[in-house]
C-alpha cells in the first residue's frame, strides 16, 4: 500500500504563490503609499541589524520565505539563516538576522513575521499530530480547510512538522465525496450500490478521456463512506483510498478487518472528530491515514519576534 499524493516542495509554484501573497500584504500595510512613520524618524542613510527569534518552542517553516518578501518588496537586507525549514527549536532561539537599510528593514518587519508566524504555528501543529500517533501504522495527513490563497505554504508547513500532504486541489485525484454521491445517486438506489457505481464510473471516466495523465497524483481514486455497508460494497471495486467519516472507534476497527479480509491492497483514510485528544486512538484502529483539518483551519501562530542587534 502508499497511494500517496503529491507532496509540497519548496519549488517554483510554492515561491510564485509567495509572492503573490507578499504583493497583498504590502498592499495591505502601504495602500501604494509609504511607512511615514519610519520616513519620519530614520535618516536614509541608516543601516542595522536584526534577529529574528521564536519566543515560542516550535518547528521552523517559512525561512525560504524570508527572502521571497525581501526581494518582492525591494528591500536593501540581506538574510542570514541559523536554522532550516524541519528544524525543532525551543523557545528564544535565534533563527536568523536580517541586515541592511534600517529603514527598509522596518517596513518589512511586520509582513516576514506575519509569514514566517503562520507558516511556524501549522508545522508545529502538525507535529504536534505527528508526535501522538508515534508507532502506530497511521500516517496524518492534511485536508484543503486552508487560508484561501496560503494553501502551498500551509501545506508545505505541514511538512516540515513531519505530517504528510493530501490533493493540492480538486484538480489533484479524484475524491468522490458525499455531496458527490447525493448527486450521482439514482431514486430509491442503496447508498452502497452508487458508491461502487460511482467509483466504476470515476475508472471509466479516466480511462476514456485519458485524465489520468493530467492527474498530478497517479490517478488516485478516493471515495468517502459514512457506513460499513457502504465499506463493503466499494472494496470489490479497488479504490486506492476509502475515507472513513465521522466513524466511531469500534466501526473503525472492524472497517479495518473488513478491508484486510477483502481487499488488503486499499488504504483506509479515518477523518472527523479528530484532535489532539483522540487522534492516538484513532490511530490505534489500524487505519493507514487520518486526515486533520485543523492542522491549517486551526493553527495557532507562533509567537515571532525582532530583537535589534546591539
Amino acid at each position: 500500500m502508499d497511494h500517496d499524493f503529491q507532496q509540497i516542495e519548496w519549488d517554483a509554484a510554492t515561491i510564485e504563490d509567495c509572492q503573490q501573497l507578499v504583493r497583498l500584504a504590502v498592499r495591505e500595510d502601504l495602500e501604494r503609499q509609504q511607512d511615514w512613520t519610519t520616513l519620519a524618524l530614520v535618516a536614509p542613510d541608516r543601516v542595522g541589524a536584526a534577529d529574528i527569534v521564536s519566543r515560542q518552542a516550535g518547528f521552523v517553516a517559512g525561512i525560504q520565505a524570508i527572502a521571497v518578501t525581501i526581494d518582492e518588496m525591494g528591500g536593501q537586507l540581506t538574510f542570514e539563516a541559523r536554522v532550516a525549514d524541519g528544524d525543532q527549536v525551543s523557545a528564544m532561539t535565534t533563527l536568523g538576522r536580517l541586515s541592511g537599510q534600517v529603514r527598509d528593514l522596518l517596513t518589512c518587519e511586520r509582513i516576514i513575521l506575519n509569514i514566517l508566524g503562520r507558516m511556524m504555528g501549522v508545522a508545529t501543529l502538525a507535529a504536534q499530530y505527528v508526535e501522538r500517533v508515534a508507532g502506530t501504522p497511521a500516517r496524518i495527513y492534511d485536508t484543503r480547510k486552508t487560508t484561501p490563497g496560503w494553501r502551498r505554504l500551509e501545506k508545505f508547513a505541514v511538512r516540515c512538522g513531519g505530517a504528510r500532504n493530501h490533493r493540492l486541489g480538486l484538480y489533484d485525484a479524484v475524491l468522490i465525496k458525499d455531496n458527490h454521491l447525493a448527486q450521482f445517486a439514482r431514486p430509491g438506489e442503496p447508498a452502497g450500490d452508487a458508491a461502487a457505481r460511482a467509483v466504476r464510473q470515476a475508472r471509466e471516466f479516466l480511462r476514456e478521456f485519458a485524465a489520468v495523465d493530467k492527474l498530478a497524483s497517479a490517478g488516485i481514486v478516493e471515495i468517502e463512506v459514512d457506513t460499513l455497508e457502504q465499506l463493503a460494497a466499494v472494496l470489490p471495486e479497488r479504490p486506492e483510498i476509502v475515507l472513513l467519516d465521522n466513524m466511531q472507534l469500534q466501526q473503525l476497527r472492524a472497517g479495518v478487518a473488513m478491508r484486510n479480509a477483502l481487499a488488503p491492497g486499499v488504504e483506509l483514510e479515518a477523518s472527523g472528530g479528530v484532535n489532539l485528544e483522540t487522534v492516538r486512538g484513532i490511530a490505534k484502529s489500524g487505519v493507514d491515514r487520518i486526515s486533520v483539518g485543523g492542522i491549517t483551519h486551526a493553527a495557532k501562530s507562533l509567537d515571532v519576534g525582532l530583537d535589534w542587534h546591539v
